[in-house]
């Protein structure tokens, strides 16, 4: 990853951190078998093909386009799910599966939205007006999606969330 994006990530903490007025807390622990290469890659473009297709639906639609902006919430319905499950902490007593957080994919996750984050930004500098727009609507909704997953990775409480986001 690039210095930016992994600047890009450490400020974001950092400013979550001060509008909290404490710490983030830490994510959950990985558990179950250790994930395999292979299936972390997985995992991993899984992640990213659902970002690509949410936000190919928003263009297609322009579903989620209000006069303050787009919600990234419902722009990103499918790429949060995955999120939350790659968190899940617990499950139904009934599941014939355990809880087996993965942490440490969210976070690659968020390198990779970082990584897009800081392309957009050179992208929009670089760009026609026309072509412009629609590269900051993209910048837009995916700074705020690397909040969202943050704010799934590190547990933040709807209110802080409210908080912060007020």
């Amino acid at each position: 990853m690039t210095d930016r994006a992994t600047t890009l990530l450490e400020a974001r903490r950092e400013r979550l951190e001060r509008l909290l007025g404490q710490p983030l807390a830490d994510p959950p622990r990985a558990t179950g078998e250790p994930l395999t290469p292979d299936g972390r890659r997985y995992l991993i473009g899984e992640a990213e093909s659902l970002y690509w297709n949410d936000l190919e639906w928003e263009h297609i639609t322009d579903e989620e386009a209000l006069e303050e902006g787009r919600l990234t919430q419902l722009t990103f319905p499918g790429f949060l799910a995955y999120v939350r499950g790659l968190l899940l902490r617990e499950v139904m007593p009934d599941s014939k599966a355990p809880a087996s957080p993965r942490p440490q994919v969210v976070e690659e996750i968020l390198r990779f939205l970082a990584g897009r984050v800081v392309e957009l930004e050179e992208a929009v500098g670089a760009s026609a007006n026309g072509e412009a727009d629609k590269l900051r609507t993209e910048l837009e909704v995916t700074s705020h999606l690397v909040d969202l997953v943050l704010y799934e990775l590190h547990g933040v409480s709807e209110e802080d969330v409210e908080r912060i986001e007020g």
